[in-house]
């Protein structure tokens, strides 16, 4: 059985304007690892800021899924922008704590909880920018 045959789903909503919830099912590996992007590159190419990623029902992540977060959470925190994993799988939380994406992505339990820290990074850029006003 290969694994071509555990097709990824992703579907994607929008709790608000600028956040993006993307739900992802299945193997996030290098076999889907490309599809996975394109939803990413599409919510950015429509102005979100803020990327939520629900892993609950991903039950195997390799590397190129852990990249494709990263790259992610690359390009939104230059927005600037956030990106919070929802829910992984154990077998997916054991992966991200081992290679430390978890120490650099946040990981939340839930939606709710993901979007406080949402709520939480949106205020720290004006903060951050109030200090540099004080600084020049």
């Amino acid at each position: 059985m290969s694994i071509a045959q555990n097709p990824l789903s992703v579907e994607v909503t929008l709790p608000r304007e600028d956040v993006a919830l993307i739900a992802v099912e299945g193997y996030l590996d290098v076999d889907t690892a490309t599809e996975f992007q394109h939803h990413l590159a599409n919510q950015l190419h429509h102005g979100r800021r803020h990327f939520l990623l629900d892993l609950s029902s991903v039950p195997f992540m390799d590397s190129s899924g852990m990249n494709i977060i990263l790259r992610v959470y690359q390009e939104a925190r230059g927005l600037p922008g956030s990106v919070h994993i929802i829910s992984p799988t154990p077998a997916v939380r054991r992966i991200l704590d081992l290679t430390g994406v978890s120490i650099t992505v946040p990981v939340s339990e839930s939606l709710d909880e993901a979007l406080s820290r949402v709520d939480a990074h949106q205020e720290d850029p004006v903060e951050t920018a109030a200090q540099d006003g004080q600084q020049t």
